[in-house]
């Protein structure tokens, strides 16, 4: 199945909307240092030196207006401004708000592994130091991981299905098999297709005991957060409408393997990244020689990253850009960003020699690659247009 994108919409650490996201791969790791700029906005100050990509000053006002949105967490707030902005792109929602489609032809496929921790956290925190009469109860909705994305269809009007999957890294590509169900069986005409991840304490302290936060020169995971969302239809209805079509989704790919011990709570396996790829190249049709560059699922922890590169290097022996050492590590919306990083560089913004990554001066085909920390791997491919 061939399926067009036709926009794209982020919120990161480099500001929102696509223009600043392509702005921020046009400087490659130069870029770095505006995500992990300094101390916290989320983070209690009693966490010395956390080393986070966040959305820095962040003001959902700006973006949602001043109304209506103060019972939603970080979250939501992200969700709803990347939607607009992919909408936007995608010439589905102009500046004056009203949608280019009917709202039961416009759904959302999301993504999100760990959302809803800190507003769980937050109303755990009420009930137990204070007391559970005190919770708000315009507050409890967030703590349900497919209430984000609701709020999205519920703000934007969107009334096609709405889903929320939850898949840990791999669920932002996992969302586009969804979409793609959807558009084959006529249940819409457009999705929204990525996801979202927020920094967040109870994350951050979990990670922290497992040993796996960068620390000290350490390698290791390095939190980041922010939203992405891209507009996905089929050719023939993106063309009925005049849509600039950015690129073509041409295959998808997952696999699963156990790990070897009920032991390992975290385990990744060569054998799951190679057949998720090799899944995504049969959908398209495509060797892995057509493959001209992979943005890669390496985001700091070793077993991991290494389980990943042996995989990949099964099939495929062409340039691998490490987007997480940019924007930090986004788990479930990861598979989202690398999407618009892909839709970027097939549309020839420049991923810049010294990042230490030559890309082709012209590329024709991405391979997207998640890889999850519980045996799962997926992997899209994507084309120029």
């Amino acid at each position: 199945m061939r399926l067009a994108l036709t926009g794209a919409g982020t919120v990161s650490p480099f500001g929102v909307g696509r223009a600043s996201w392509d702005d921020a791969l046009r400087r490659g790791f130069d870029a770095r240092a505006d995500a992990f700029r300094g101390a916290s906005e989320v983070l209690g100050a009693e966490i010395v030196d956390p080393n986070t990509a966040e959305v820095w000053g962040w003001d959902a006002k700006k973006h949602l207006g001043k109304k209506g949105h103060r019972s939603f967490d970080r979250l939501t707030k992200f969700l709803i401004a990347a939607a607009q902005e992919a909408l936007a792109d995608a010439g589905l929602r102009p500046k004056d708000g009203t949608l280019a489609l009917e709202p039961d032809a416009v759904g959302v496929c999301s993504a999100t592994a760990y959302g809803s921790l800190d507003a769980i956290t937050e109303l755990n925190r009420v009930a137990e130091l204070e007391d559970p009469r005190y919770i708000n109860p315009t507050r409890f909705p967030n703590t349900v991981i497919n209430a984000a994305a609701g709020y999205v269809s519920i703000w934007l009007d969107l009334r096609g299905p709405n889903t929320t999957i939850v898949a840990g890294n791999c669920g932002a590509l996992d969302a586009m098999l969804t979409a793609a169900t959807h558009l084959e069986l006529g249940r819409g005409r457009a999705f929204l297709v990525g996801g979202g991840e927020v920094v967040s304490e109870p994350l951050f302290r979990a990670l922290e005991r497992l040993g796996v936060i960068a620390r000290e020169g350490r390698a290791g995971v390095e939190m980041g957060e922010g939203a992405a969302y891209v507009v996905v239809e089929r050719p023939e209805d993106a063309k009925a409408r005049g849509a600039n079509v950015l690129a073509d989704f041409v295959g998808y790919g997952t696999a699963f393997e156990p790990p070897s011990s009920e032991a390992l709570l975290v385990d990744a396996s060569p054998d799951a990244v190679a057949r998720a790829c090799e899944g995504a190249l049969e959908m398209a049709g495509l060797s892995a020689g057509d493959v001209d560059v992979i943005c890669s699922a390496e985001g700091g922890i070793e077993e991991i990253d290494a389980a990943e590169r042996e995989g990949l290097a099964r099939l495929f022996d062409v340039p691998r850009v490490a987007l997480k050492r940019v924007h930090g590590e986004t788990f479930g919306a990861a598979g989202a960003f690398g999407m618009a990083a892909a839709l970027a560089w097939l549309n020839d913004v420049p991923f810049p020699a010294s990042s230490g990554t030559k890309l082709p001066s012209k590329l024709d085909t991405v391979l997207v690659s998640t890889l999850g920390f519980y045996g799962n791997a997926s992997a899209v491919v994507l084309q120029r247009a």
